[in-house]
């Protein structure tokens, strides 16, 4: 279980538009996370999340495996990537 500060990227892929307010579906997620994934949801300290619809293309530059798998897939997929980066590219 991780114990250090976190950044959450969190990237909705729906097969249709996304019914409701993004931000009412990241709270359960890092909820879920809490006790499996880090010790206590205030160790988040970034989050990013983004929603991808089926009629808003938008291209990666670099997708990891897991990522490009996502891409491919047409069922809806919730991608949660997590990392010490805290700052990302406020650099």
């Amino acid at each position: 279980m991780l114990e250090q500060p976190l950044a959450v990227t969190i990237y909705l892929f729906l097969p249709d538009r996304l019914p409701g307010d993004l931000d009412n579906r990241v709270k359960p997620i890092l909820d879920a996370m809490t006790g499996c994934v880090y010790r206590d949801d205030s160790q988040v300290e970034r989050i990013v999340a983004q929603k991808f619809e089926p009629d808003r293309r938008f291209d990666f530059m670099l997708p990891s495996e897991v990522l490009a798998s996502a891409l491919r897939s047409a069922d809806p997929i919730v991608y949660i990537a997590v990392s010490d980066d805290t700052q990302g590219d406020l650099r």
